[in-house]
């Protein structure tokens, strides 16, 4: 009998900001009895939920299941700092340009279609700009290496025909209220996503079409007959299809093993400011910013019903047991309140409220793991690091893949090659976070 037994579940690490500064979630039901479905999705995320709703546009008389291990918006989605991205962002790059001007065209074609849908999402949701603001940012530099990567990312979106302007130093502050930049690219195709509101918004949409539950996490899954059973700690589902839609955790079922990077980042926000705070800041209600270097820190200012805050993104560590500890998030938190005080040294009496670590998904050679692994068992995982924009993708493109055969999304995922394996432990976790130390030691003030 074909079986597979999950190594691990999903842990997290610090309470996840950006669901603790909105209002109590409605609670969905906890898989406490045996079901049936068409199709079972594994993980509420942005693929899941992408999966799901796509799923019911193409054949609403499906029945499906969606098993969450955990709250929605407490796993990696609602931990997310919320740059839904259209151009290129090649993380590996010195300036987020990729392979080329025609792989980045079909790369900004593809995030465009995500994003589309992500609108729509917003539209039916009725979520107000201070959850999905089609705004853009910038990338941002403090440095002079920075100010070059922003200058040559500038030409290359020219040579690709896509708007873009170069801001300077008074700009910058005039902006962002921080002295701190020497200047800025700004793209406006990025739409900025407050990412609990937004996956809690979609599931609770989506509970009326889709058999939801969390809390729910799935232990083990084994073929039964023509389909196969999906086994939760309280109860199992008879499902014909599996969408493994669980992002790393997919390792812990045994598919590509030693073949995804699991890399953490880490993440804090701020309390909400006062007026006083708000009138010695200055600069607009709400930015983003990215850093023109891309292992340098990413910065936002939001507002809304939850307040004014700033949130800080920096540091990153490799985990091949797919969580962090404790000390490794309160070691972060110091950087973050390093890098606060370089950015707004005016706020100093300003302090963070909610810190909290998040995990993602690379391979080596940027490829997703992305596909149907054994019959009736599909994975749509791996986004290299650009969880909203590819999860989204991915979500669209398995769908597509089950319901139709396949599509232009999906046969994009199906064209990368295969996740080259890792080097053996404990060298591949020696390398990989000597060389992320290096790479923001590096970045420096960016």
């Amino acid at each position: 009998m074909t079986a597979y037994t999950a190594k691990r579940l999903p842990r997290q690490t610090g309470s996840a900001g950006w669901n603790a500064i909105l209002p109590p979630q409605t609670p969905l039901p906890k898989l406490e009895q045996s079901t049936n479905a068409d199709i079972t999705i594994v993980g509420g995320g942005f693929v899941g939920l992408s999966a799901a709703r796509r799923l019911r546009q193409l054949e609403p008389t499906l029945k499906v299941v969606l098993l969450e291990a955990g709250r929605f918006a407490e796993g990696s989605a609602g931990r997310n700092s919320g740059f839904m991205i259209d151009l290129p962002h090649d993380l590996a790059s010195d300036n987020y340009a990729g392979d080329g001007l025609e792989a980045d065209r079909a790369t900004i074609a593809l995030n465009r279609r995500a994003i589309a849908f992500a609108t729509d999402v917003a539209q039916d949701c009725r979520l107000s700009d201070e959850m999905f603001d089609p705004c853009g940012k910038f990338n941002a530099a403090a440095t002079g290496s920075g100010d070059k990567h922003n200058r040559e990312f500038a030409a290359h979106l020219k040579r690709l025909g896509e708007p873009c302007t170069l801001y300077d130093r008074q700009q910058m502050q005039e902006i962002t209220g921080s002295p701190h930049y020497r200047s800025g690219l700004y793209a406006p195709g990025t739409v900025m996503i407050q990412p609990a509101g937004y996956v809690r918004a979609l599931s609770s949409h989506l509970s009326s079409q889709v058999d939801l539950f969390e809390n729910s996490p799935v232990i083990a899954f084994e073929k039964q007959g023509s389909g196969w059973l999906v086994k939760t700690p309280e109860a199992q589902v008879a499902t014909g299809r599996i969408i493994l839609a669980n992002n790393g955790h997919l390792e812990s079922f045994g598919f590509y093993q030693r073949r995804l990077m699991h890399i953490c980042l880490y993440a804090s926000i701020t309390e909400p400011l006062t007026p006083g705070q708000i009138k010695t800041l200055g600069g607009q209600a709400r930015w983003s910013v990215t850093p023109a270097d891309p292992m340098g820190t990413s910065v936002r200012r939001v507002s809304g019903s939850y307040g004014d805050r700033i949130l800080i993104r920096s540091c990153s560590s490799f985990h091949p047991t797919i969580e962090t500890s404790p000390m490794r998030l309160r070691n972060a938190g110091w950087v973050h309140d390093r890098k606060f005080r370089e950015r707004f040294p005016h706020l100093p009496d300003v302090r963070m409220e909610h810190r909290w670590a998040g995990m993602l998904c690379l391979s080596r050679n940027g490829s997703a793991a992305f596909g149907e692994l054994e019959s009736g068992v599909f994975s749509a995982c791996c986004q290299n690091g650009l969880g909203i924009a590819r999860g989204t993708l991915q979500g669209m493109g398995v769908a597509d893949l089950i319901a139709n055969g396949g599509s232009e999304i999906a046969d994009h995922f199906l064209a990368q090659p295969m996740p080259p394996r890792l080097p053996p432990e404990p060298f591949a976790a020696l390398g990989a976070n000597s060389y992320l130390i290096w790479k923001e030691w590096r970045s420096g003030k960016e």
